[in-house]
């Protein structure tokens, strides 16, 4: 399995079983992100919420490939305007697809789609678990503040190996919060995302990590630069 960081919360996840998953793949306008639309190839693709920092290229990127968009209610019915092959699930619910359970969790943020003429009504923002063909769980929180279900819901229930969590402040939870966070979920592995890309979230990911694996020895905190890969 390879997680491959392409800059702010986008993330590339390739399976044992040579599955891409994409999460939020803002690639195009991403001022971090390593790659182009044209060198990406995934399977299916995952949204949290509908600000174009993470809706982002996958419009282009699912007619390119011909890849599943996994989204919410309202974000879907938008999608399948577009006739793209989408699937809308809402907080709570599981789907299954090539041989991967993806299941649709709570965060703490709007959804509004901020890319549409207006601003178009999107619904719920969300996280998601991933369980891979291996068993192994991966949390993406989306873009959150620090909340309870992270030391209930997601840890008692889901238990996730690795977790990735925003740090960045202003927009989402900052270092302070996301070390709570870490230590509620206790995951294995903890990847920090969207900070950095711009100037407003601007933050010492390292910084981070100390203050984490000081407290939560059971923790390792990876730090990625955009492109680089975190394998196991």
């Amino acid at each position: 399995m390879r997680i491959r960081w392409l800059g702010h919360s986008a993330f590339e996840i390739t399976t044992d079983e040579n599955l891409k998953i994409l999460i939020d793949p803002f690639i195009k306008d991403n001022p971090a992100c390593p790659v182009e639309v044209e060198d990406l190839k995934p399977d299916i693709i995952c949204i949290t919420h509908g600000h174009k920092d993470h809706f982002g290229d996958a419009v282009a990127l699912s007619e390119r490939n011909k890849a599943l968009i996994i989204a919410n209610h309202e974000h879907s019915v938008y999608l399948s305007q577009q006739d793209l092959e989408t699937v809308g699930m809402n907080i709570g619910g599981t789907i299954y697809s090539h041989e991967i359970s993806i299941t649709m969790i709570n965060s703490h943020h709007s959804s509004d789609m901020d890319f549409t003429e207006g601003i178009t009504s999107g619904g719920s923002a969300c996280g998601y678990i991933l369980e891979l063909e291996n068993h192994k769980k991966i949390y993406h929180s989306g873009d959150t503040g620090v909340f309870g279900d992270m030391k209930t819901v997601i840890r008692d229930i889901y238990r996730p190996d690795i977790a990735m969590i925003p740090i960045g402040d202003r927009y989402t939870m900052g270092p302070m919060e996301a070390a709570i966070a870490a230590r509620w979920i206790e995951p294995q592995i903890l990847i920090p995302m969207h900070y950095n890309t711009f100037p407003v979230i601007q933050q010492n990911p390292m910084e981070f990590k100390k203050t984490v694996e000081l407290s939560n020895t059971n923790i390792k905190v990876v730090v990625l630069e955009p492109g680089q890969i975190y394998e196991e």
